[in-house]
């Protein structure tokens, strides 16, 4: 999905379903793109994430008190992620939490190691819900055909950029990803058209990586984005975007399942591109495979 409007909840009536449809959960968008929000946006969406099932049960007077928002702001707010009104959005928002509830099982009452283990599950979910299949065959055939894919990322989100790096290069693609920041820069400089520039940031504001793009997209190469933050910086820039899903816990201000759900991502292109050529595929991993078994210690 190309995306060029400007960081914000305002979205294009034909943009309206794309970002949010029926396969799409509400909570989860809603974690999304808080921080792109406008302020009064931000106030009614953090009064829903607050508490989603005092939500359900109360009347657009007792969110506008919760919230300090006007009712009109409410109900704009509502139409903007395509719904009709706030009815509609209380009935999304329940169907939401069924399904939540459906789904959470035991996990509650489980020890701290399941609790993880299913909070990973979880988010694993979630990105799958928030990423059409139309998206990833885009991006999957943008990688197929370029000349050459280079990754852009540092901090946390880096190890999955290298990762994404050495599969590609597994089935015979030309990929790249350079650590130091500065030599990111320069090899976004000599991107040409028939390139794809893959930029990975898990808030997507990191001032790097949106460089990286900019420039490369000012160059002519497709710029494809995966991010945990939606309508973040680096989706403006961004020809194709992918999600990982929003993390609300934190292990030391990193997002707990943020390198897992970016992971299942990248996974999930790198089968469909193995897909794509059968044979080649099968090659490049017998040849590598052979060699590789000669490191083994017998």
């Amino acid at each position: 999905m190309t995306r060029r409007q400007k960081p914000g909840l305002t979205l294009k009536a034909e943009e309206k379903t794309s970002d949010l449809d029926a396969k799409r959960s509400l909570l989860v968008y809603l974690r999304g793109i808080l921080a792109s929000l406008k302020p009064t946006e931000r106030l009614i969406a953090e009064c829903v994430l607050a508490d989603p099932e005092k939500v359900i049960t109360s009347s657009i007077a007792e969110i506008r008190k919760d919230s300090g928002a006007s009712v009109g702001s409410i109900v704009g707010f509502c139409r903007r992620l395509g719904l009709k009104g706030f009815a509609d959005f209380k009935i999304a928002l329940a169907r939401d939490l069924a399904q939540a509830g459906l789904s959470a099982g035991d996990a509650q009452n489980g020890s701290l190691f399941e609790k993880v283990f299913h909070f990973h599950a979880q988010s694993l979910m979630e990105t799958l819900q928030i990423n059409s299949e139309a998206v990833f065959e885009r991006a999957a055939q943008a990688i197929a055909k370029a000349r050459r894919i280079e990754f852009f990322s540092i901090g946390i989100s880096y190890p999955v950029a290298y990762t994404a790096y050495c599969k590609f290069q597994l089935i015979g693609l030309t990929a790249s990803s350079q650590f130091d920041s500065h030599i990111q820069l320069i090899a976004a400089t000599q991107m040409k058209p028939s390139d794809v520039a893959f930029g990975i940031s898990c808030s997507g504001t990191t001032r790097e990586t949106v460089q990286c793009l900019e420039v490369a997209k000012a160059k002519g190469a497709t710029t494809i984005c995966l991010t945990n933050a939606m309508k973040s910086p680096i989706t403006a820039c961004a020809d194709i975007a992918l999600y990982a899903t929003p993390s609300e816990i934190k292990y030391f201000q990193a997002p707990l399942a943020s390198r897992v759900t970016q992971l299942a991502v990248i996974d999930a292109l790198f089968v469909a591109l193995a897909l794509k050529n059968k044979n080649r595929t099968a090659g490049r991993l017998q040849q590598s495979g052979e060699e590789l078994l000669k490191r083994r210690i017998v």
